[in-house]
């Protein structure tokens, strides 16, 4: 029985979402966008599910992106709401942290730059080689690129389509985290499980804060943050009350 192109599970308070084309480098066609898409309202629609981790099976490559060979089956798709590659241009409403092997390339790296969060194992290798043979940027590369890593650096590799080491994007800020080979997964889990043991009214507020101001004048971003904390004051003063009482302190973080 064949392997379906997409797989989704949970995992305590994650759904991991996989690409399962290890023989196409787990390239996505049409049929895999659509069960990307699938994938994706199956995790917003799971109030248990916390945070989505995308991963790409095999080890060898998290993407390469589009599947050329089979371009003409994402044709249709090129003016989705979703996006190309199955969700795109959509928001998600909860965390997401890519977990990287190998090739992160083209809409691969695309899907990665969707991500709030990049988990990488040493060795990765990002870039938008596509440059090269006339494909566009479409699934949100150009617009989350710049903001991730500013414009300078963006343009650089938008550009020139260079490859781009895992030590160097860790250093640019376009990885988070860089692991050894193999652990991206299970740092990518372990990172989860703390986001998802955070109260989540306050952290969902400020991520979404911070999404949708950094596309606003600053006077603008301050209002929208204050008018959140506002909303929140009372969830604010039980989790000042907490802390004054002993939880939370000694300064570890997410999934430390």
């Amino acid at each position: 029985m064949a392997q379906d192109p997409v797989t989704y599970e949970r995992v305590g308070a994650a759904a991991v979402l996989t690409i399962e084309r290890p023989e196409r480098r787990n390239a996505v066609d049409g049929p895999t966008a659509d069960l990307l898409a699938e994938g994706y309202d199956r995790f917003e629609s799971d109030d248990e599910a916390r945070v989505l981790i995308l991963t790409g099976a095999g080890g060898v490559a998290f993407c390469a992106g589009a599947d050329l060979k089979a371009i003409d089956t994402l044709g249709p798709r090129l003016a989705a709401s979703g996006g190309p590659l199955g969700f795109t241009r959509r928001i998600a409403t909860k965390p997401t942290i890519a977990a990287i092997s190998g090739w992160c390339l083209a809409g691969g790296l695309e899907l990665a730059l969707w991500c709030d969060l990049r988990i990488a194992a040493e060795g990765s290798v990002l870039g938008f080689p596509e440059r090269r043979w006339g494909v566009p940027l479409v699934d949100g590369g150009t617009q989350r690129l710049p903001r991730i890593v500013g414009l300078g650096r963006a343009l650089d590799i938008i550009l020139t389509g260079r490859l781009i080491p895992a030590d160097e994007a860790r250093e640019m800020g376009l990885i988070t985290e860089l692991v050894p080979a193999g652990r991206h997964l299970e740092r990518a889990l372990e990172l989860a499980e703390g986001l998802a043991s955070f109260p989540q009214e306050t952290m969902l507020a400020d991520r979404l804060a911070a999404i949708e101001g950094i596309g606003m004048p600053f006077e603008q971003g301050l209002e929208m943050e204050a008018r959140n904390g506002l909303a929140l004051h009372e969830i604010a003063q039980r989790g000042a009350a907490r802390f004054a009482a002993g939880e939370g302190r000694g300064g570890a973080g997410a999934g430390a």
